[in-house]
């Protein structure tokens, strides 16, 4: 007996030319818009202080369950969000930028080699983020759940980071990311965040191309995943009462 969530597992189905694909699906666009707003919202919360670094604490327990659930969904989400779909070589970045893919090569249609860079870079900050965060003491009122398992040299540590070179090496990120979108859009003509809210992209014609699979089944074990991730965060937070 097969059930939905067997359907979703087994190997992403080609779609013929002509058709809309579903590059993301919809877990992977609920993390994203999310994961956009807590970090906007983290960062002007530090900014603001005093009452509001109460939201600064609970925005990066969010962020932490939201970046735990990404890892998983990066191996069993949709198949254009397995990292497998963009993990590009030094080869496939230098062909990007000449201009010169291969025919076997899907740049346009899920993450490019340098937007493949981008994830990875933001994915590496936000991890050393959110550790520092988690073992951060600021001296005045906030003070990370984790501190007491580290000495005091390691928190003064990762409390300089987190509030000076992680807070805005992240800044920098966002902000490049948004310039990148925005270029796409008006020197190139080519629309990054429509797909990002609806999921699909135009089938290249003549292409025989997988599409993600966002299914009833794939939703299921996404809200299951993310429900043990934020239960995690939420433990890992209980630490520090």
């Amino acid at each position: 007996m097969h059930t939905a969530a067997d359907a979703d597992r087994a190997p992403a189905p080609c779609l013929p030319a002509g058709r809309r694909l579903r590059v993301w699906d919809l877990p992977t666009r609920v993390f994203h818009w999310t994961l956009a707003a807590s970090v906007v919202a983290s960062i002007v919360t530090a900014h603001v202080g005093g009452n509001a670094m109460a939201w600064h604490l609970r925005l990066g327990e969010l962020a932490l369950a939201l970046v735990a659930f990404r890892l998983l969904w990066g191996l069993f989400g949709g198949h254009w969000s397995r990292f497998g779909a963009f993990a590009y070589g030094p080869g496939a970045l230098m062909r990007y930028l000449r201009g010169a893919p291969r025919p076997e090569d899907r740049f346009e249609i899920g993450h490019s080699p340098l937007g493949s860079l981008s994830v990875w870079a933001l994915l590496a900050l936000l991890c050393a983020q959110l550790a520092t965060g988690l073992v951060a003491d600021d001296e005045i009122a906030s003070v990370g759940p984790l501190n007491r398992f580290v000495s005091g040299a390691t928190a003064g540590l990762a409390t300089g980071y987190h509030k000076a070179v992680g807070q805005w090496l992240l800044i920098a990120l966002v902000a490049l990311h948004v310039g990148a979108v925005l270029f796409y859009l008006l020197a190139r003509r080519r629309n990054l965040v429509a797909p990002m809210w609806h999921g699909d992209k135009p089938h290249p014609s003549g292409l025989d191309l997988p599409t993600s699979r966002d299914g009833a089944g794939t939703r299921l074990l996404a809200l299951l995943l993310f429900a043990a991730c934020a239960a995690g965060a939420a433990w890992i937070a209980s630490l520090g009462g």
